[in-house]
């Protein structure tokens, strides 16, 4: 494959290097928090349009299935035209579409307002995530990939009560009018910590991409409707089935084109491997907890919208506290050792939750909650970690935009099987109407556990001395070597 640059690669400074992770975490948690944070607007929103609550999921939809669309193509964009420029145009995107949703007037103007903002959503997500990785040292990636994955995990948690905030003391309008400003200061921010990148000349794979939106795109339709109820089973069949054979065909036609949209080749790397097989079924045991806990707090266990939200809290304070240790960590046990391990905290932070009771203390539910979001950031950014170890620069473009895809499906897999556990319990307990009870959110968490446990079954896969590079753990036969020839000496 022949490639011309056109634009030279420009040194950073160290300035730059250090808080090049920041902006990009910045731009990564502005786009998750709009993603969850207008749940609890809907109400309010749908009043303002004259429409049916119900109604105001086609945005909801459309943000979602311009994210599926557009991610693919983020990667050919990225080389054609450089991850600076690119980079900075989303933001731009993403804001002025923000402005645009904050000043709708009817439910057809903001759904286009929300293909627009998905579209700046998608070339955020993945560009600036391979700025960094383009941009980082090997022996700084763990901290890094800790700095731009907490939105992930934050914005999913912190969304619906900031939401219910800015809707009960302003307005649903400045939910998506406070990203002006944000958008405008991480858009200079980034012009000037982000200079010049190399672009390249490469042909568009016009059927990848189109093959890669029709699949995408119907599988997360597939993954919307399960998680409704009821459940049409044969439209979401025909979603699933379909969005599954459009994927096949899309890797069909990528591994025999000489330019395909994504290259596929980085799958051939065991530490990418397990980041997208194990590592997807750990994302969707995670995405179904902001699902279900809300849930069983407020219909099981009987507590208020406020509570409930106050106990999702704990979770956010887990994730940040773990933060200042993930390195310390890494490097101590490495990372084949810390996804096994703490994977397996990881379901064991799930059965605690299937035994939580309505009697039990709120500080034992609290602890119970901040344990699993201590474990959960560990396992997250182990994953993401270790899934670019071995990547080299040749293979970044495509690794990058396949872990997006990937990782934006399995936030969608996670609400729909949080639905599925649930829906499953209760047939199980014989209760097809009415409220899930205690027993049916227990046995949808011991389903999730399930899950949690068949993510660690990849990691034991690993070798030992697996991203050693990046985590700077030394396994304990190779420090016996040599210390072994040291003595020989």
């Amino acid at each position: 494959m022949s490639q011309t640059t056109t634009a030279a690669q420009a040194p950073l400074t160290d300035g730059a290097l250090r808080w090049i992770p920041f902006l990009v975490a910045a731009a990564f948690f502005m786009e998750n928090l709009d993603a969850t944070v207008i749940t609890t607007a809907l109400p309010q929103m749908a009043a303002s349009f004259g429409v049916a609550p119900a109604r105001l999921s086609i945005g909801m939809s459309a943000y979602m299935l311009a994210l599926a669309v557009f991610i693919p193509v983020s990667g050919w964009l990225a080389d054609r035209f450089g991850p600076r420029r690119v980079f900075c145009s989303a933001i731009v995107v993403f804001t002025l579409a923000s402005l645009l949703c904050g000043l709708c007037t009817s439910l057809w103007q903001f759904t286009a307002a929300r293909i627009l903002q998905g579209l700046g959503g998608a070339m955020m997500v993945p560009v600036g995530r391979l700025v960094v990785l383009r941009n980082t040292q090997r022996k700084d990636l763990v901290r890094a990939i800790a700095t731009i994955t907490w939105p992930g995990l934050v914005a999913p948690v912190i969304g619906p009560p900031v939401g219910g905030l800015i809707t009960t003391w302003l307005s649903w309008h400045w939910i998506f009018l406070l990203n002006v400003p944000l958008g405008v200061i991480a858009w200079l921010v980034a012009l000037r910590l982000i200079r010049g990148d190399g672009a390249q000349s490469r042909p568009f794979d016009a059927f990848g991409f189109v093959s890669s939106g029709i699949g995408c795109s119907a599988v997360m339709m597939g993954l919307e409707a399960a998680s409704h109820q009821p459940v049409a089973p044969l439209w979401v069949g025909v979603l699933l089935l379909g969005g599954l054979a459009a994927l096949a065909v899309t890797v069909w036609h990528m591994r025999r084109v000489g330019n395909p949209l994504v290259d596929l080749s980085a799958l051939r790397i065991p530490t990418f491997a397990v980041t997208i097989v194990g590592g997807s079924l750990f994302r969707i045991a995670i995405g179904s907890a902001p699902f279900l806990l809300p849930l069983m707090f407020q219909l099981a266990f009987g507590l208020s919208a406020v509570q409930s939200g106050m106990l999702m809290l704990a979770l956010f304070a887990g994730n940040l506290c773990m933060k200042a240790a993930t390195s310390w960590i890494m490097r101590r046990f490495g990372f084949r050792n810390v996804l096994v391990g703490n994977g397996l905290l990881v379901a064991v932070g799930f059965a605690a939750c299937a035994g939580l009771m309505p009697d039990t203390p709120l500080p034992i539910i609290a602890a119970v909650l901040f344990f699993g979001g201590l474990c959960r950031s560990m396992q997250f950014t182990a994953l993401n970690t270790i899934g670019f170890s071995d990547v080299p620069q040749a293979r970044m473009t495509g690794a990058t935009t396949l872990f997006s895809v990937f990782q934006q499906m399995n936030a969608g897999m996670g609400i729909a099987f949080g639905a599925l556990a649930l829906r499953i319990a209760e047939v199980v307990h014989g209760q097809l109407a009415g409220t899930p009870g205690v027993s049916e959110f227990h046995l949808a968490f011991g389903l999730v556990a399930l899950i949690a446990l068949l993510a660690v079954g990849d990691s034991l896969l690993l070798a030992r001395n697996a991203g050693a590079e990046v985590s700077g753990h030394t396994p304990a036969e190779a420090t016996i070597a040599n210390q072994s020839r040291r003595t020989s000496r």
